[in-house]
């Protein structure tokens, strides 16, 4: 497992997705089902705290001048 901090939100829900897949056969041992669900949790933790930097990251980027979060509806193709 690669550590939180080098691993991309992308490669991470890709290697969940992976995970999740090989779990849902259920063709593997009980250990090494138990060695992917704990991978699986590790990497739903790093999506979840690369998504929740992003939000932050966001709402910083939207506070207007006074300070104030300027909350505005996202349109699909906004700029």
């Amino acid at each position: 497992m690669a550590d939180e901090k080098e691993i991309q939100f992308e490669e991470a829900l890709t290697r969940l997705e992976a995970v999740v897949n090989r779990l849902e056969s259920g063709e593997l041992p009980l250990e090494e089902s138990l060695r992917l669900f704990e991978e699986g949790v590790h990497l739903t933790k790093v999506c979840t705290h690369r998504l929740e930097e992003a939000e932050r990251r966001v709402t910083i980027l939207l506070k207007n001048e006074r300070g104030e979060i300027a909350e505005a509806p996202f349109k699909e193709g906004q700029e």
